[in-house]
């Protein structure tokens, strides 16, 4: 049984898609290291809780599946903010770091949304030794 739990998981991984801008924050290069870790011995591998096992599963393959997205779907591509789909990929693939000035216009406005206080308004920080 511990075979089919196996396979499953890597078929699953397969499947998972992968986010190239978000390295080391990506989660399925995560779930691929936790299976990893999880199956050490492959097929071989004796699993403590086989119910727990499988009900992790399930929720992954619906949330690969789009289950959730299909069953509520939303009626707008933005969340509260009113960022688009695409600047909140911006925002998280960690190129914000990299900016040049057009992006920091985002970043500054994205910041003056949410901050009572404007960004020229807050010191920078010092230096840390």
């Amino acid at each position: 049984m511990s075979a089919t739990r196996y396979r499953r998981f890597l078929k699953l991984c397969e499947e998972w898609p992968r986010d190239e801008t978000k390295k080391g924050r990506d989660l399925g290069t995560f779930l691929r290291q936790r299976v990893a870790s999880a199956f050490r011995e492959g097929e071989n591998t004796q699993i403590s809780d086989p119910e727990k096992c499988d009900q992790m599963y399930e929720s992954l393959a619906r949330i690969n599946g789009n289950i959730y997205r299909q069953r509520f779907p939303r009626v707008r591509d933005t969340s509260f903010t009113g960022v688009t789909v695409e600047e909140c990929r911006l925002l998280l693939s960690g190129t914000m770091q990299n900016t040049d000035e057009e992006k920091k216009g985002l970043w500054k406005s994205l910041m003056q949304r949410f901050s009572s206080k404007s960004p020229e308004d807050v010191p920078e920080k010092p230096a840390e030794k």
